[in-house]
């Protein structure tokens, strides 16, 4: 059997690795107990956290035990990596509820039967912490010089970085140890965003417990331009079905750029490496085949094969001009073009349904709309529903109530 260190570098995830060729022969030789963050900062996982759940089942698969880390205690302080201004400070109240929903959906990835993983939640240890004892415990172990240079903190340095999400280092570094003390666990995986906070947590084992700490980060889902996926006009791409429909979810993988196709059959589905290659040998029309196969895989994982098949179905008729078939949406007396649009939610304000019909972005039925003032012809409002056409790839079965 392969080293799952090795799938994971086939398959696109690994980024950075310390102590790699020591954590390669531990993997080998042992099943280890590893662990990976989340901090409930909403109700929803969305896409940039499927790349490290994805990757955690794979760990699994291989024979080694996940502990899934949902941040309670973490999000009351907020991490600081990436940002450029301090995250909005949240009730304990909602981020216990982000809590319970983040586990619900993170079951649907993880195998948690007989002992298989195991579900933390780090408020249950950090805010029962004596500050006084904590600080002579942990804060002794590291060095403000040193945190001062890290990835995590330089951008919120140059519009000033507060005390509080200072300590967030020190807390996550902490859940690294309580966790080696309480499972054995070796190994933290996470988003290469948080290099600085793993590299503290391994450190920080090794410093007080005198035993073997790896980290290692995963690539971060971006486009070729290298900026994030995960954002429609809608906003992100949820994995909550009432957040993104399981429709909508569909399409978004459905259109994704060509030269990221491949990329996303790797980290994102359980597709046999010769199989993706083989659907993305051709930079051509053919091209569209990976794509839809590529929407249905991880649609079936996110939301089940049932779901996934009739997204499919539904976007299969949606192009072919499908109408019995295709999505659709109910709409009441819509007084405008602008007010469909709106309506049907293809925008989020007049401005941008304007701007878009103005473009010659929008067709009804057949005809191309070229005036915001267009009503609906007396033989359409009769029949009550037509298709709606945004673009090339939006096509949407309007019914008038």
């Amino acid at each position: 059997m392969s080293n799952v260190l090795d799938v994971l570098k086939q398959r696109g995830y690994l980024k950075q690795v310390v102590y790699e060729e020591e954590l390669y022969k531990l993997l080998d030789e042992e099943k280890v107990t590893f662990y990976t963050g989340y901090d409930p900062t909403a109700d929803s996982l969305h896409v940039g956290h499927f790349v490290t759940l994805m990757a955690m089942a794979h760990m699994q698969r291989a024979g080694h035990r996940p502990i899934v880390l949902i941040g309670g205690g973490t999000a009351m302080v907020g991490d600081p990596s990436g940002r450029t201004d301090m995250r909005k400070m949240m009730t304990k109240e909602t981020i216990s509820h982000n809590v319970e929903c983040f586990k619900k959906q993170m079951a649907r990835f993880i195998d948690v039967s007989d002992g298989k993983a195991v579900f933390e939640d780090n408020a249950d240890w950090l805010c029962d912490l004596n500050y006084i004892d904590f600080l002579r415990d942990v804060g002794a172990s590291f060095s403000v010089n040193k945190m001062l240079t890290a990835e995590c903190y330089k951008q919120r340095l140059e519009k000033g970085l507060t005390f509080l999400e200072f300590n967030y280092m020190l807390m996550q570094a902490y859940d690294f140890l309580h966790l080696n003390r309480k499972y054995g666990c070796v190994l933290q995986m996470g988003g290469d965003d948080q290099w600085s906070n793993m590299l503290a947590g391994a450190d920080l084992v090794r410093r007080k417990e005198q035993k073997v700490a790896y980290a290692a980060t995963f690539a971060l889902l971006t486009t070729s331009e290298g900026k994030k996926m995960g954002k429609t006009a809608k906003g992100a791409v949820w994995l909550d079905a009432e957040k993104t429909p399981p429709y909508e979810f569909f399409q978004y993988w459905r259109n994704v750029e060509d030269d990221r196709v491949e990329t996303c059959m790797k980290l994102l589905t359980f597709m046999p490496l010769e199989e993706i290659a083989e659907l993305c040998r051709y930079r051509d029309e053919r091209m569209n085949a990976a794509k839809e196969r590529l929407a249905y895989e991880v649609t079936a994982i996110v939301h089940g094969k049932d779901v996934a098949e009739a997204a499919l179905k539904q976007a299969r008729a949606a192009f072919s001009q499908d109408v019995d078939n295709m999505p659709s949406v109910e709409i009441s007396s819509p007084s405008n073009i602008i007010d469909v649009l709106v309506k049907c939610g293809l925008c989020k304000s007049n401005g941008e349904a304007r701007r878009l019909v103005e473009g010659g972005g929008v067709s009804v039925n057949d005809d191309k709309i070229d005036s915001i003032g267009w009503t609906l012809p007396q033989e359409v409002a009769q029949k009550g529903e037509f298709v709606l056409h945004k673009g090339k790839k939006v096509h949407l079965k309007v019914v008038v109530k």
